[in-house]
């Protein structure tokens, strides 16, 4: 098989999962070259993104490939082709398609539905997967581990927090306190394969609803917007339920471990509404620095899905990286 896919952080293991976090510090520390070269990496977006689209775009760039963009009405999907058969005919010309959706991960799937362009989820409906390299990426770097950490997570139970809780469940000694507002939780298949992932790794995802109840000593403070890609929701009076669960200053000291605690957003942030600006400005925040590592898991996952033979260690003879190396401050 010359490619890979990846759709769903379900689909891989936890050694996948540490071979992205290690090679996303290794390319940051300058460690990757143009094994792209001579490659074309699609980039389709149908909803809004600031970060996901440019990091993959630069990441595609900085390795050597050649970059085609598509936009929401470009492809003929809209007149009626089926994805199967755009798939097909993609790959004749792509080496990878980049792509993010409003929808359900069926389309990308039915995309994937050949072997020789690898197709990245940039975000579905249901989850983000790239964005949980990203934030695997940001812990190791600043903690120099990821066994025994624990987030706690406020907000909704959208993609980040499903990719996060896919994620974190697969690794031993984690865990991952959601706090939801109720009836806005994980999709219950989410968590039930979170649990089955904590069966196996010894993790713990847990997800609870009362804002009052928050764990203490957490070394991760973590939330997201709380409409996704600005999406509305049914009920006109939802701020309401979401009130309690905006991360401030109170929060941060009532949760954290005094400085340790750092505060993470995968961002964009509504300041004032998800967080205050004293907390995603001041100095326990590692929001900005976690969205510039999405750059360097992009690049990770860009040359995973192109290049899966390649061994990391192949090409510069220093990446493999311990997390006891890692250490960002």
């Amino acid at each position: 098989m010359a490619i890979q896919h990846f759709l769903s952080i379900a689909d891989l293991t936890p050694s996948d999962l540490m071979r992205l976090v290690q090679r996303s510090l290794a390319i940051k520390k300058g460690c990757f070259d143009d094994r792209l070269k001579g490659k074309t990496v699609g980039v389709y977006f149908k909803k809004t993104s600031t970060r996901t689209r440019t990091a993959f775009t630069v990441g595609a760039l900085k390795l050597g490939a050649t970059v085609v963009s598509y936009g929401p009405g470009d492809l003929q999907t809209n007149t009626g082709e089926t994805a199967e058969d755009t798939g097909r005919v993609l790959s004749s010309y792509l080496d990878a398609i980049v792509i993010r959706t409003a929808d359900n991960i069926a389309e990308m799937r039915a995309l994937a539905q050949q072997d020789s362009m690898g197709v990245i989820n940039a975000m579905s409906e249901f989850e983000h997967p790239t964005q949980a390299i990203a934030d695997l990426c940001t812990l190791a770097e600043h903690f120099g581990q990821l066994e025994g950490l624990h987030v706690l997570y406020l907000g909704e139970g959208n993609n980040t927090a499903t990719a996060l809780a896919l994620a974190l469940g697969q690794i031993p000694g984690m865990r991952l306190s959601l706090f939801t507002p109720e009836g806005y939780g994980l999709p219950s298949e989410f968590l039930q394969k979170a649990a089955e992932f904590c069966g196996r790794s010894g993790a713990i995802v847990e997800e609870f609803h009362d804002p009052d109840c928050l764990p203490s000593n957490v070394d991760v403070v973590y939330t997201t917007r709380w409409q996704t890609t600005g999406s509305s929701k049914p009920d006109p009076n939802w701020r309401v339920a979401f009130r309690p669960f905006s991360v401030t200053s109170d929060i941060m000291l009532r949760a954290g471990k005094r400085s340790r605690t750092i505060f993470m957003h995968d961002l964009p942030a509504v300041r004032g509404e998800d967080v205050k600006s004293e907390v995603l400005e001041g100095p326990q925040s590692v929001a900005f620095v976690q969205a510039a590592n999405k750059l360097y898991s992009a690049m990770a996952i860009l040359e995973m899905c192109v290049t899966p033979n390649l061994s990391i260690s192949a090409a510069n003879g220093a990446e493999t990286l311990e997390f006891a190396q890692i250490h960002s401050r």
